[in-house]
């Protein structure tokens, strides 16, 4: 009896066993596919945050070669260089995180005519460059060289959110706020450190965002500034997010950024909006817009306009009239370019009292165009 069950134990055994790999065989392509699914899914993941890095690695490139393009294309004319400097810290979720309550470390860049008597005060331009991630580009080049000729020193920020120096730092923006401090910090910096400059002849200049760093700049600081010019500039973040498309709005409500979609919170857009902050005008202003402006639309510029009157704010300003180029009419190198900003320079040059301002537009072309010595 005992054999008996011994055997049918053996069987029973030898049947669970065979059932048991049996059942492993039949399920063992779908155990591999979902493992193959798995890693897939995560070699995808890796992939994608490779590419995407590859993006702040192109960046990085691309803002190395334009440093290398200022100091070349501007050897015969200034002194370039590019210093880092501090800035207010950024805010933080964590209050005990790493490094927190540090101030915020950027690049600028600083241009100085190479013909400059130390013994004598210059006046001082800070250009802060456009874009809500973007950078004081090659592009600028014509702008940043009339305005050298002419005898001024520029600071250009390279402020919180810019690119070409890595995710981190473009992931700090803090558009309309912080990063307008970062201006004003490169013009404290420059007066603490280049005897040359003339503290009562500071001017700021910028265009698109940068016109909107310039305008926050003097409604904030008025006593920091002796002009500004505004060209093209945003001016209510409230209606530019109604007009522009979804992947911009998400710009603003990342969670490194705003966080919030303008519906909710309203509030807190127009306090980074310049059109609600005209009441604190104080300093010469001039405003330039363009009527076919694809950027822009000419409706923000002239709500910061309505606002500004409204508030019997004293100011100077032109809309003008589909003028070839759009938001970068008088930016580019045309004629009728050149023409308007001679005019934004006769305006500086009111305030600031440059040593060699240009006389006419012919002057102008002559020596930014085509320096050419008489023999």
């Amino acid at each position: 009896m005992k054999s008996n069950n011994k055997r049918d134990n053996s069987r029973k055994i030898k049947l669970n066993s065979t059932l048991v790999i049996l059942f492993i065989f039949i399920l063992s392509p779908f155990l591999l596919k979902a493992q193959t699914l798995e890693d897939l899914e995560k070699k995808i993941s890796s992939l994608s945050n490779q590419v995407s890095n590859l993006k702040y690695t192109h960046d990085k490139i691309l803002k190395q070669i334009d440093d290398i393009n200022w100091v070349k294309r501007l050897e015969d004319f200034a002194y370039v260089d590019k210093v880092r400097m501090t800035g207010p810290p950024s805010k933080s979720t964590n209050s005990t995180g790493k490094g927190v309550g540090n101030p915020t470390v950027f690049w600028s860049y600083v241009f100085i005519p190479n013909n400059i008597d130390l013994n004598k005060k210059y006046p001082l331009i800070v250009f802060p460059h456009g874009g809500v991630h973007g950078n004081f580009g090659i592009g600028n080049i014509h702008v940043v060289k009339e305005l050298i000729l002419q005898g001024y020193v520029i600071v250009a920020p390279e402020y919180r959110g810019s690119t070409g120096y890595g995710k981190g730092f473009q992931q700090k923006i803090d558009y309309g706020a912080l990063e307008i401090d970062d201006s004003k910090a490169s013009r404290d910096y420059m007066l603490e450190n280049y005897d040359f400059l003339d503290k009562n002849r500071v001017g700021i200049m910028g265009w698109s965002h940068g016109g909107m760093h310039a305008l926050l700049n003097v409604f904030n600081y008025p006593d920091s500034y002796t002009v500004a010019y505004a060209g093209v500039p945003v001016s209510d973040l409230i209606m530019r997010l109604g007009y522009m498309n979804d992947s911009y709005r998400r710009l603003f409500s990342a969670s490194y950024h705003i966080g919030k979609e303008v519906f909710q919170n309203v509030k807190e857009y127009r306090r980074r909006s310049p059109a609600f902050n005209a009441h604190k005008l104080k300093t010469p202003l001039l405003i330039h817009a363009n009527t076919n402006d694809d950027d822009v639309l000419i409706e923000e510029v002239e709500h910061l306009i309505s606002a500004l009157k409204a508030n019997n704010k004293k100011f100077d300003y032109q809309i003008y009239e589909d003028f070839p180029g759009g938001h970068h009419f008088d930016r580019i190198d045309s004629y009728g370019a050149k023409e308007v900003r001679l005019k934004v320079y006769k305006y500086l040059e009111k305030h600031l009292n440059p040593e060699s301002p240009f006389r006419d537009l012919k002057d102008l072309i002559r020596q930014s165009y085509f320096p050419i010595k008489e023999k």
